[in-house]
């Protein structure tokens, strides 16, 4: 069940590159880039909390980060 819900991720990760790359001008190399890099991230994201819910959260690794920092000073 898990990959049907992967392969509609995918689906519509491909569907906003779709609307969206003709709509950028042939000259934004580096938007062009920073667009393709930030929904990489957003679909491993989306696939990792798939198969892994119960991930903390990340206030809560900052939290125990700054936790001993407090503790430290």
């Amino acid at each position: 069940m898990t990959w049907f819900f992967v392969i509609g991720i995918t689906l519509v990760v491909v569907l906003m590159i779709l609307y969206e790359w003709p709509r950028m001008n042939p000259n934004q190399k580096k938007e062009k880039s920073v667009f393709i890099i930030l929904i990489a991230m957003e679909w491993a994201l989306a696939i990792l909390l798939l198969f892994f819910p119960d991930l903390p959260r990340p206030e809560q690794m900052i939290e125990a980060v700054f936790n001993r920092l407090v503790k430290f000073l």
